[in-house]
């Protein structure tokens, strides 16, 4: 792979090549990514959707919102820092073509801003959920009327190829949904694959799955475009990962370490005394102690050492991505920026006292167990009532329910592979409160 391909600023409908240094500073191609996905209403929806605390009530527990902003400013601050030492390296991006190193920290950015934007209500919970609907509950019984691929892609329902979906699907009057650049959908496409064979090697970009088959032609041409490396085998789409989404999941990662910890700290999960002992654990080496002890609020204990931990791990995965960008640029770089991290050990501890104290809490587990059931309700209703319309067999009580989706989903012109897949992204699309207050709906709970 190339830096000068890896940077395109094409967008979808592109009938001529847009240059970098013919672009307009005061609004920069890359930039406008950034303003197009937090001016969405899919991203907006992110307010109301769980990070770790499903229906939290509190107002310092993290939404996908406030942890989508806050990756987006470490992703900006990786890029502009990896940015700056690539521009040194290849010299020939700044003066032949005109790139600047806050160019891939816009594109990291924008990139990281968008990267849980397909994600279900009710955490990675709500993922499993849709997909328990089809595996295991009423929606098996299409699996024979669709293709293996087509059956994985709703069994193995995925955040991060329905956040593709959405940000790249055309509707009526809107052609190439959020017309991002290519450089910016390729940050973005963290699992360049499709979702069958199932983890085919140990490769991180194998690991999961990047676009439904209905995206699978627009897919393809982005990954052409960027000059990915194919991997797949025979008829099996697949390709290397984008370098710069090492940057973009090294954010999230950095986000979900410290800032989930955090979280567990202030609701009172983890105590404050063992917290702080893991985090100054990470930061021995940069910690002024005499400024940390003169601290006597626990808040701004803690605000100081997560800004140094973060500061800590950004400067260590630049490094590494820096030190690796040969194996990063042919492929063969198999695992994330963090995995190579000299702080693996200390980041490790950090996320399994998350597991046991946080994830695993009763009061996080019991929401998730209503999450599970009020997706399974709101897909099992509103699957049937589209498949009937399809069959032309609606009955009174399926027109209704149709009547309540946004336009986008009550189209049943299609496949019954597109009905099923427009449902389950419909359930995706709800924040934590909506899905609550459909399924009181639909149970008769609520006028």
């Amino acid at each position: 792979m190339n830096w000068e391909q890896l940077l395109s600023l094409k967008r979808f409908g592109d009938t001529h090549k847009r240059l970098r240094k013919e672009q307009n500073e005061t609004r920069l191609g890359f930039e406008v990514d950034y303003d197009r996905v937090i001016f969405s209403a899919a991203f907006r929806s992110l307010q109301d959707k769980t990070q770790v605390i499903p229906l939290s009530k509190t107002d310092f527990v993290h939404t996908r919102l406030t942890h989508s902003l806050e990756v987006s400013v470490v992703g900006r601050s990786l890029g502009r820092i990896a940015g700056e030492k690539l521009l040194q390296k290849h010299p020939f991006l700044k003066e032949t073509h005109g790139y600047k190193f806050g160019d891939i920290g816009a594109i990291v950015a924008a990139a990281a801003l968008a990267h849980d934007i397909g994600n279900p209500p009710f955490g990675h919970s709500g993922e499993k959920a849709i997909g328990e609907f089809f595996a295991h509950g009423e929606g098996k019984r299409y699996q024979s009327i669709l293709s293996a691929k087509e059956y994985q892609d709703l069994i193995d329902f995925e955040g991060n190829a329905n956040g593709f979906k959405l940000l790249t699907e055309s509707r009526e009057g809107v052609s190439g949904g959020l017309r991002l650049s290519y450089a910016t959908l390729g940050a973005f496409m963290k699992y360049p694959k499709e979702s069958l064979p199932k983890k085919p090697s140990a490769h991180i970009a194998d690991k999961k799955f990047g676009f439904f088959q209905s995206q699978k032609e627009f897919f393809t041409e982005v990954a052409g475009e960027l000059g990915l490396v194919p991997t797949g085998r025979g008829k099996d789409i697949a390709y290397s990962r984008h370098p710069l989404t090492y940057l973009v999941e090294a954010a999230d990662d950095i986000c979900y370490t410290i800032i989930d910890f955090e979280d567990g700290i202030n609701l009172g999960l983890i105590s404050e005394e063992y917290a702080l002992e893991y985090l100054i654990k990470l930061v021995k080496d940069t910690i002024n102690t005499k400024k940390y002890n003169s601290l006597t609020i626990m808040a701004d204990r803690l605000s100081y050492l997560r800004a140094l931990a973060i500061n800590t791990l950004i400067s260590d995965a630049v490094s590494i991505f820096i030190e690796n960008e040969e194996a990063i640029l042919d492929g063969t770089f198999g695992v994330s920026l963090l995995d190579r991290s000299n702080y693996k050990a200390q980041v490790e501890d950090i996320i399994q006292l998350s597991v046991n104290e946080i994830y695993c809490s009763p009061g996080v587990i019991e929401k998730e167990i209503a999450g599970y059931k009020i997706i399974s309700d709101i897909l099992e209703v509103f699957t049937r009532a589209l498949v009937r319309q399809m069959e032309g067999k609606p009955t009174n009580y399926d027109k209704l329910l149709i009547q309540t989706l946004p336009p986008e989903y009550r189209n049943t012109k299609g496949s019954v592979y597109s009905v099923l897949l427009n449902a389950s992204c419909f359930v995706a699309s709800l924040s934590d409160s909506a899905a609550v207050h459909i399924h009181n709906k639909i149970s008769g709970k609520q006028l």
